[in-house]
């Protein structure tokens, strides 16, 4: 179980490091509440992106990103609300993005970035 855990927070470092490259800046990462976790807050001129990272060694099951159901993103909508109520963040838009990463937790094989994933 720890060897799956430290896969994704390699994931999510590596998810965190792509965005900054791509301009976003990190608000926060790992926030928790109650009804769950967002994995990485990020804002990008007038767009705040809550981003949920999947990461996964191989695509023998599938591509990461294809285990955000309808279920996870219903719960991840839910969270969106509660960070912005709790935080009193309001910049701009929101949306809810996906980061699929295939690696070793060394190597990144392929990493697939969608903007406004709805399920």
């Amino acid at each position: 179980m720890a060897h799956k855990d430290d896969l994704g927070r390699w994931g999510e470092r590596v998810a965190a490091e792509y965005l900054e490259s791509e301009g976003y800046s990190i608000v926060d990462r790992g926030w928790r509440c109650a009804h769950g976790e967002i994995d990485i807050i990020v804002h990008r001129e007038d767009c705040t992106a809550f981003v949920e990272v999947k990461t996964r060694r191989t695509l023998q099951f599938g591509h990461p990103l294809e285990s955000i159901t309808p279920a996870k993103m219903s719960r991840l909508r839910v969270l969106a609300g509660e960070w912005c109520r709790t935080t009193g963040y309001s910049r701009g838009r929101i949306r809810i993005d996906g980061i699929g990463i295939v690696g070793d937790g060394v190597r990144i094989e392929s990493l697939d970035h969608r903007t406004d994933v709805i399920a």
